[in-house]
């Protein structure tokens, strides 16, 4: 009779860890690539799964929120992809928001929207760098660019958002 064995304790304790430690900073982000709750959901769910499947090839040449951000992003960008995600009506009707829990400032979601409206690359290093408090080194490794790019991008970005907020302002 052959004895049946548990899961890896060890792979366990890591991936939980690394849940706890990342999964509401990946669930922000993905949700701000995808604009749905649930998809974001799925996809830090699919994100822990493919790092779980991938544990062993984590040489921890970069930290483990780096590593998981990019399995997130490319997680993300994938579903994007999909035939299901183009076809299917993602607009949100006011009485599918939730009750709001503090007032936001007309310069805080005025901010965002033009973050948001930002060219995707602009967008990703500024969601990483501001949102996610990652390191320009950081944003680099998880993207695959080099640190002088993620600086140009960042710079970039901060124009077009000084600009676009300074056009909002005047009237």
């Amino acid at each position: 009779m052959s004895v049946v064995k548990g899961p890896d304790s060890e792979r366990e304790i890591t991936i939980r860890q690394m849940i706890d430690e990342n999964q509401t900073v990946l669930l922000r982000m993905c949700y701000l690539y995808l604009h749905d709750v649930q998809l974001a959901e799925d996809a830090v769910q699919e994100t822990f799964i493919k790092a779980y499947r991938a544990l062993d090839s984590f040489r921890g040449e970069a930290s483990a929120r780096t590593w998981l951000t990019r399995i997130a992003m490319r997680t993300c960008m994938d579903m994007q992809r999909g035939f299901w995600f183009r076809r299917v009506e993602r607009r949100v009707t006011p009485e599918m928001l939730p009750d709001r829990t503090q007032e936001v400032e007309d310069g805080e979601s005025a901010l965002t929207l033009a973050v948001m409206n930002l060219p995707k690359k602009e967008r990703e290093v500024t969601l990483l760098y501001y949102y996610q408090d990652m390191t320009v080194n950081e944003i680099a490794e998880t993207l695959g660019v080099t640190q002088p790019t993620v600086s140009y991008r960042l710079r970039c970005a901060k124009e077009k958002l000084r600009t676009e907020l300074e056009r909002r302002d005047d009237p």
